[in-house]
């Protein structure tokens, strides 16, 4: 079976393990966590880190953080997966959808507009399949209206809108570093922000909210929510990679389009797009299936699955799930939900390997 996705894992990885092993530090302590929360922040453009076990986890840390909760509005792309409202609904707020741009994917600033109301709080602007959402108007609306921007990017580590790395630009950024991700601790998240003090807020938090001058003295209700350095140690590993990963899942996006080149061409499907302004880091590369294929989405899948090539649908959208469901309509995210594919992205796939995959869809 050719996974749609697996961990690129070497000697660096295991090494680090075995000296996180070694020290004794196997839990939530040790040298390998603030190291892997300095680097990765500096690599994103900001200063301060925070990990977590993993990126929902990242989430929920960031929103409370930033003080929201019951009678708050935060408004979410109905197409992503389901964390991203469940964050909202974890601090009583209320995840308000709304509909993704139809060239690439991600939340529709224009459509953020139209859903602000005077609860509404906060945003939270999913960059998605890797694809960076327009972070400059997003982070227009968000002045003119005085709201918070966490940016959920689990799914597009070093991504970039107009040269700028997306993780940047909110107040907080969420990433996750799950398996699949384009690097992994196995499981595991983090929180980046510029703002020191922040960044001590949710260090509490995430530690039970036990005081940091007064040990086992809690000045807030908390969680638990820290990575292991185990789990650093892996990142640490991972990080040093990071930028060849990124280089090859482009290398893979490349193959893809020529492979897909005369389907493409033929209206039949529609690539993984890349605006001129973002640099996409293609984290599963995803197509459309259009109707003049021939078949539909779900065939496609299904004879990629005979001959062992695994792939995967994209989410469902959230208004039509039952947590969230309200009568409502968004016809872009309804749309790429029922065509759209992604296709094995590992960074191991080779172009004959692609070129093989490729020639299942529509055959």
């Amino acid at each position: 079976m050719i996974p749609v996705a697996e961990p690129e894992l070497g000697n660096e990885e295991l090494n680090n393990v075995i000296a996180a092993f070694k020290s004794g530090w196997i839990s939530s302590k040790g040298a390998f966590i603030p190291q892997f929360e300095k680097k990765f922040a500096r690599y994103c453009g900001v200063r301060h880190g925070v990990s977590t076990f993993n990126g929902t986890a990242a989430l929920h840390l960031a929103l409370t953080a930033l003080g929201i909760g019951p009678g708050d509005e935060v408004i979410v792309p109905s197409l992503t997966f389901i964390a991203t409202a469940n964050a909202v609904a974890y601090c009583g707020a209320k995840p308000v959808m709304v509909d993704v741009h139809p060239d690439y994917w991600c939340i529709d600033p224009q459509r953020i507009e139209e859903a602000i109301t005077p609860r509404t709080k906060a945003l939270i602007p999913v960059h998605l399949y890797g694809h960076p959402c327009d972070m400059d108007a997003i982070m227009a609306i968000a002045r003119r209206h005085r709201l918070l921007v966490v940016e959920d990017a689990a799914e597009a580590h070093g991504a970039e809108c107009r040269g700028r790395k997306v993780g940047s630009f909110g107040q907080v950024s969420c990433f996750s570093f799950y398996g699949n991700k384009i690097i992994t601790t196995g499981e595991g998240g983090i929180c980046i922000t510029g703002n020191k003090r922040l960044a001590d807020t949710m260090r509490c938090l995430r530690d039970h909210g036990m005081s940091t001058a007064r040990r086992y003295w809690h000045t807030v209700v908390g969680f638990n929510y820290r990575m292991t350095n185990l789990q650093a140690a892996v990142g640490v590993a991972q990080l040093e990679k990071i930028d060849a990963f990124i280089e090859k899942k482009r290398a893979i996006a490349r193959a893809y389009r020529n492979a897909l080149r005369t389907l493409s061409e033929a209206g039949s499907v529609r690539l993984h797009p890349e605006m001129d302004w973002a640099r996409c880091v293609y984290w599963m590369y995803s197509i459309l299936v259009e109707q003049k294929l021939g078949m539909s989405r779900d065939r496609v899948m299904a004879v990629l699955g005979k001959k062992k090539i695994e792939s995967r649908p994209f989410f469902y959208p959230l208004h039509i799930q039952p947590p969230y469901r309200n009568g409502t309509r968004f016809p872009v995210a309804e749309r790429l939900s029922k065509k759209g594919i992604c296709l094995p992205s590992s960074v191991s796939l080779d172009e004959k390997t692609i070129i093989r995959i490729a020639s299942f869809i529509g055959n």
